[in-house]
């Protein structure tokens, strides 16, 4: 299987690198770390033990990728979600129509209807990364604790070319779980990107383990929780109430983590604040359900994002 990654950070990085281990023949999109990677390659610190990866070859743009006479099977797409991140013009050049499967391991939830409608010739798979995993420099990732990946088809179902990924990632060592209904899984893990990223940025870099230390943050997780799961119930994927608890529970016992909203923050880069919290309100306000703190999170993000790119602008 021919493998382009399209978003070489750190999670992009890290799960083209174990496909890359179990025989897949995997190719990098980079930008800022390109010369890096293309001559030293990438090292891996991981939990599951350090490993180095080097990339097939190590391109700028698909563009750059489709001129070489390669052709992807598979898309993995790990770009941010984000308003001036154009998905589909970015992928277009490596997409061969009907053949090229396009994976999205992205944050949020509605993301997949733009890719789905611009290549309804090819299969598009959704998956969610269940993972503590940061980019400590160049051509460096750093794997802190978790990994589990869910696949899915989308909109529903499961295909042979989803096994086919599965079983790759299982035979790297990553916990997979395949979903007939990809859709309800995005709801589930937003059941903990919606407190925990904003909350994170928002409490001045809090860790995940100094938010559950403090009651009030804690406590204000899981209202955004219930509110998540009220939103989940409306739009027609209700979800079991013991999400919460398990949700908690496992933030409290894992090692110390900043998300990936808070690195980005401290770091000065724009936040996924429409996909992770953006797509839920709007959802919450078309089925008139009450979202509060959900609301809340959602508009002190925003000024934070405006202020963000006003800064970078300048």
């Amino acid at each position: 299987m021919d493998v382009l990654v399209v978003g070489a950070g750190a999670v992009g990085t890290f799960y083209g690198a174990k496909l890359a281990q179990s025989g897949a023949r995997v190719s990098l999109l980079c930008r800022s770390d390109y010369a890096h990677v293309r001559e030293h390659g990438v090292h891996i610190r991981s939990v599951w033990g350090d490993f180095d990866f080097q990339p097939e070859s190590v391109v700028r743009t698909c563009s750059e990728f489709a001129q070489s006479g390669r052709r992807a099977d598979v898309l993995l797409v790990a770009l941010k979600v984000l308003p001036d991140i154009d998905v589909v013009g970015t992928i277009r050049p490596a997409v061969a129509p009907g053949q090229t499967s396009i994976l999205l391991l992205q944050n949020g939830i509605d993301i997949e209807p733009p890719v789905a409608a611009a290549f309804p010739e090819n299969r598009v798979v959704s998956g969610l990364a269940f993972t503590c995993i940061n980019r400590a420099g160049p051509g460096c990732v750093e794997h802190i604790d978790y990994g589990r990946v869910t696949l899915g088809d989308y909109p529903a179902g499961i295909s042979d070319v989803t096994r086919r990924l599965g079983a790759l990632f299982e035979a790297g060592g990553v916990p997979l779980h395949l979903s007939k209904d990809i859709v309800r899984a995005r709801w589930l893990k937003l059941v903990w990107n919606a407190p925990f990223n904003p909350l994170s940025a928002l409490c001045g870099g809090c860790t995940t383990r100094e938010i559950m230390d403090c009651p009030e943050p804690a406590a204000l997780a899981r209202r955004v929780m219930e509110e998540v799961l009220a939103v989940a119930a409306a739009v027609g994927y209700p979800l079991d109430a013991e999400a919460i608890e398990r949700n908690l529970n496992d933030t409290a016992e894992m090692k110390p983590y900043r998300t990936s909203m808070c690195l980005d923050l401290m770091a000065g880069r724009p936040l996924e604040v429409e996909a992770i919290l953006g797509n839920a309100v709007r959802l919450a306000r078309a089925k008139g359900v009450p979202v509060p703190h959900l609301e809340t999170l959602y508009a002190l993000l925003l000024q934070v994002d405006q202020r963000i790119r006003g800064a970078a602008a300048g």
